[in-house]
């Protein structure tokens, strides 16, 4: 069965000894690989900026508009696509979850842009913070063309810096408080990524996290405006939809999805999104 494709860093040819890390003009980027036009995923992180230009981004099945002082943030695992003007522009950055955790042993995904199940991957930024963020990008591509004392331990920290504006940024920009809910949602986030090929029934995550089912719904509530059996159905879906964008019959990822039922997948899918599942794929195709 066909699959979408997913790429590794050390696809991309980078001035580097190390096979995590990666950051280049979007212009000379595009042009040099142009097999990233189609709907593909990573097994890295991503951030590109755009300066200048216009298109549409795609982004696990959802579209945003593309304008100068777009910013995006992908972890690894979201399917993207992007149709793109003749005249964009901008920067794009890849690099290591592995090499970044173990540096600043925290996480790239407390940062609270990165918690996809409830955050959108574009950030919008000023003329003045995608200055700022430019400037960031243009010392990352200095120092990685270089060969210096320290190299790799400059790169992350320059990094890191960039993480900590957007989280500025996105803090400001969405109005997110850090409540200690959020540590629980991130424990959901895990929990659920590790077992929703068997387990569906909200009861179950409680009982893994030790809570009672009602705190869990009011916490679910309180952060992401939604409730666990929906956040949950939020994960099957987009899963599907990964699957059903291939060569995966409809019965096939019923299957992967724990489904023993067929019309019942079906069913479940229909009243998430509103279409049925063979009526995704033909519009996926088209």
């Amino acid at each position: 069965m066909k699959k979408h494709p997913v790429f590794e860093i050390n696809k991309f040819y980078c001035n580097s000894h190390q096979n995590d890390w990666y950051c280049q003009p979007l212009k000379p980027h595009l042009q040099t690989h142009g097999f990233i036009e189609k709907s593909h995923s990573h097994n890295f992180y991503l951030m590109v900026l755009f300066t200048k230009g216009s298109g549409t981004h795609t982004v696990d099945f959802d579209s945003y508009q593309i304008s100068p002082g777009c910013l995006y943030v992908l972890q690894p695992g979201q399917v993207h696509s992007w149709d793109l003007s003749e005249d964009i522009d901008g920067y794009i950055a890849f690099y290591s979850q592995q090499r970044y955790n173990l540096y600043f042993n925290k996480k790239l995904e407390a940062y609270n842009f990165y918690r996809s199940s409830k955050n959108s991957p574009e950030i919008q930024l000023s003329p003045i913070q995608s200055q700022r963020m430019e400037h960031y990008f243009e010392m990352l591509i200095e120092e990685n063309n270089q060969n210096e004392f320290k190299k790799q331990e400059q790169l992350l920290n320059l990094l890191d810096l960039m993480h900590i504006e957007l989280a500025r940024i996105y803090t400001i920009n969405k109005n997110h408080n850090q409540p200690s809910y959020h540590e629980k949602i991130n424990e959901l986030e895990r929990i659920l990524q590790l077992y929703y090929l068997e387990e569906k029934s909200p009861s179950f995550y409680a009982d893994k996290m030790n809570l009672s089912l009602k705190h869990l719904n009011r916490i679910c509530k309180e952060v992401l405006n939604t409730t666990l059996t929906d956040f949950i159905a939020k994960k099957i879906i987009l899963e599907s939809k990964r699957m059903l964008a291939v060569d995966y019959t409809v019965s096939e990822v019923a299957t992967a999805l724990g489904y023993t039922n067929y019309s019942y997948f079906t069913k479940f899918f229909k009243k998430q999104t509103g279409y049925s599942p063979l009526e995704f794929k033909k519009n996926h195709k088209s």
